[in-house]
């Protein structure tokens, strides 16, 4: 006889494969969740949040489910919602459909009410569903999304030459596995430098994750921002932040401008204005100067960094511009994974929360 706690891992499993499904489609907002309906060991009803602002995943379990949901075990990646926004309390709508038992794999941040309601609840604690859902707990506990940094350097630690010249330093197979990370993001942010300098789109090209439409966010402290921005041609949402004093050109009425209340555009603001809007996840792509002052201040959680085999020189233009006066000032990071990736090497680093190498 199988044990209940083994069961209740496999059913949690499945209901995880199934919040992956929403990992491109569910950036902003609420987050990637599976539900998974068991009555008699037998699967009766699966569900996940499929789309920005549609129906969550436990409805879509009970739907699929029906009247047969009476009774049966819920497996739900993400404790429901106890709050009714764009959809109903999702504790609520469990309790009203039959079901007698909830286990969920984390805590979310919102009062449970299942128990209240008479329902029997088990929590896994799981860590997993926080890997499909970082922005959701990065909102709740630092006012922001989860901002990941993606770069390109040769081995020298070098991401352009002196002259600026930064195409391409890793391969095609690299720029096609940078896709994904585009993919799964509520926003790009980019500084004006890059924009000036490389004219980027700064979309998802890959076929694999067609319909992906990250809004495009750029840091444009004076007001510089062209009107005849390569970035501008399609349906994508785009946002060009501000200093207090800008007065640039009349941009499109396409493009939301958003002015700050400083002289020159903060990170912490940009994030918290993101965050306010529903971006769980940020991917920054900018040079030097931007990624340095995102490090330096923290505002940071993971790096993917894309290592050529080559050398670009000592001229050429670092991955951060990063004062640093001693060895107890350097900022720490912990190397996650590293994956070959045609002739280039993947290295995913996380922000170390000790911060600087001496705390």
């Amino acid at each position: 006889m199988t044990h209940q706690p083994t069961v209740d891992r496999l059913y949690m499993g499945a209901a995880l494969k199934l919040a992956e499904r929403g990992l491109f489609t569910v950036t902003r907002g609420n987050p990637r969740v599976g539900c998974l309906l068991v009555k008699d060991h037998r699967v009766v009803g699966r569900g996940w949040h499929e789309t920005d602002g549609e129906a969550h995943a436990e409805v879509n379990a009970l739907k699929s489910a029906g009247d047969i949901a009476k009774d049966a075990t819920a497996y739900v990646t993400l404790e429901p919602c106890c709050f009714e926004g764009r959809t109903a309390a999702c504790t609520d709508v469990l309790a009203q459909s039959g079901v007698k038992r909830v286990v969920i794999g984390a805590r979310d941040y919102h009062i449970q009410r299942l128990r209240t309601l008479g329902l029997e609840v088990k929590v896994m604690g799981l860590p997993v569903p926080g890997e499909l859902n970082p922005g959701t707990y990065t909102r709740h506990r630092r006012n922001r999304p989860y901002v990941r940094i993606k770069t390109a350097l040769s081995f020298d630690g070098r991401t352009a030459l002196a002259t600026g010249v930064s195409k391409w330093i890793t391969s095609e197979e690299a720029r096609e596995d940078a896709q994904y990370w585009r993919a799964r993001s509520g926003a790009i942010v980019t500084g004006i430098g890059t924009v000036l300098a490389d004219d980027p789109r700064l979309t998802v090209r890959s076929p694999e994750y067609q319909g992906c439409a990250p809004w495009r966010v750029v840091l444009d402290s004076q007001g510089r921002f062209p009107t005849d921005a390569t970035m501008l041609d399609d349906h994508a949402r785009v946002v060009v932040v501000c200093g207090r004093d800008a007065h640039g050109t009349v941009l499109p009425e396409t493009v939301d401008v958003w002015h700050e209340v400083t002289p020159r555009v903060e990170i912490k603001s940009v994030l918290n204005r993101l965050a306010s809007e529903g971006v769980n996840e940020v991917l920054v792509e900018a040079g030097s100067e931007l990624v340095g002052s995102f490090v330096e201040s923290q505002n940071w959680d993971e790096m993917i960094a894309y290592v050529a085999p080559k050398f670009m020189g000592s001229d050429a233009r670092p991955v951060a511009e990063i004062k640093v006066g001693e060895m107890a000032a350097t900022i720490r990071a912990t190397i996650v994974s590293t994956t070959q990736v045609g002739p280039d090497l993947r290295v995913v680093l996380r922000r170390d929360e000790r911060g600087v190498q001496n705390q």
